[in-house]
């Protein structure tokens, strides 16, 4: 949605007379190259205390703060209860603000079509693919005696009350390529997934719904079946961002069948990695169909404003490691 901007129809406070000529804004650089055109809306009411300047994107108000914070405007920048971020300031500094941002839109012309963003590194998958990596070595190094057979997915032991392999196969692998192979999928689906909401938010509720896949595959399979690998987990991130892509989708883009192209493009992605001679293809579909179920649960206006990594969210970190070693505590007690 593009940011709206004070209708100039709202009742203005007279300016003081004045001959001196109006200041020129300094050129300011854009942070970011995207940001869709502004249009100008008036808001339902203003209030006494503060005026809406702006509205849109985190990384939209976020530039409009750092242009008034370039020019000593002293701002809020709020999250509002509808979605976007909002910035405000005292009305003594509208007038003030506003020339400064419309300056930085002349100055800074967003493109008509919105490109789509260029592809950045991020730190967020880091943490998630610690526990594999963590278990994986410590069960190559034979660090913990049994590691490997108290931690891989049994089905007959699975459907006999030791339900805690669901979990602790994910954070197992074969050999060097299958966890290489894993690592470096797992890293690019994380990335992706981490442009519309913090890693921090999801990754738990991705780790529950793995081990429910592993429990599906025993449940369906019964008896004679082991498997291992964080590959489930990646399948779950693959759906989840599918569904979160076709949520995100306008209804009115070149019609109903091109809103289907996420879930389209990462079936075929997951097809295409799913199948192998010593492929889990079970494990991938069940992975798969529960990471869909995940991308339902953020809620359309966090994912749409985009949201920032926050403090509380070391709560839901703290939330996706004790899942694991909870698991773990049980298969070595």
């Amino acid at each position: 949605m593009a940011p709206r901007f004070v209708s100039p129809m709202i009742r203005q406070r007279p300016k003081p007379a004045t001959n001196e000529p109006t200041p020129t804004a300094p050129t300011t650089s854009a942070p970011a190259a995207n940001a869709p055109t502004p249009v100008v809306e008036a808001p339902t009411e203003e209030s006494e205390e503060s005026a809406l300047i702006a509205s849109g994107t985190f990384r939209q108000a976020r530039d409009y703060s750092l242009v008034l914070l370039s020019q000593g405007i002293v701002h809020t920048f709020i999250h509002t209860e509808e979605g976007p971020f909002e910035i405000r300031v005292v009305p003594e500094h509208k007038e003030k603000a506003l020339y400064q941002i419309q300056q930085y839109i002349r100055e800074n012309p967003p493109k008509k079509d919105n490109p789509p963003m260029p592809l950045t590194i991020s730190a967020q998958p880091i943490w998630v693919l610690l526990v594999p990596v963590a278990c994986t070595l410590a069960d190559f190094g034979n660090f913990v005696a049994s590691l490997h057979n108290k931690g891989l997915s049994d089905a007959y032991k699975v459907l006999h009350g030791e339900w805690w392999r669901t979990i602790t196969a994910l954070t197992l692998h074969a050999d060097t390529h299958h966890l290489a192979a894993n690592l470096v999928s797992g890293y690019i689906v994380l990335n992706l997934l981490a442009y519309r909401i913090p890693l921090a938010r999801m990754a738990p509720f991705l780790a529950i719904a793995s081990a429910l896949a592993n429990f599906c595959v025993a449940l369906t399979v019964q008896s004679d079946f082991r498997a291992l690998g964080f590959s489930t987990f990646v399948f779950a991130v693959i759906g989840a961002l599918a569904v979160i892509e076709f949520r995100l989708m306008p209804k009115e883009t070149h019609g109903m069948l091109r809103r289907f192209a996420p879930l389209c493009g990462a079936i075929s992605i997951a097809v295409f990695l799913g199948l192998g001679e010593h492929a889990d293809i079970l494990g991938h579909a069940y992975g798969f169909i529960a990471g869909m179920l995940c991308g339902l649960i953020p809620k359309k206006k966090m994912l749409r404003w985009g949201t920032p990594t926050a403090p509380k969210d070391i709560v839901w970190i703290i939330a996706y490691f004790a899942i694991f070693i909870m698991g773990w505590k049980l298969a070595l007690a």
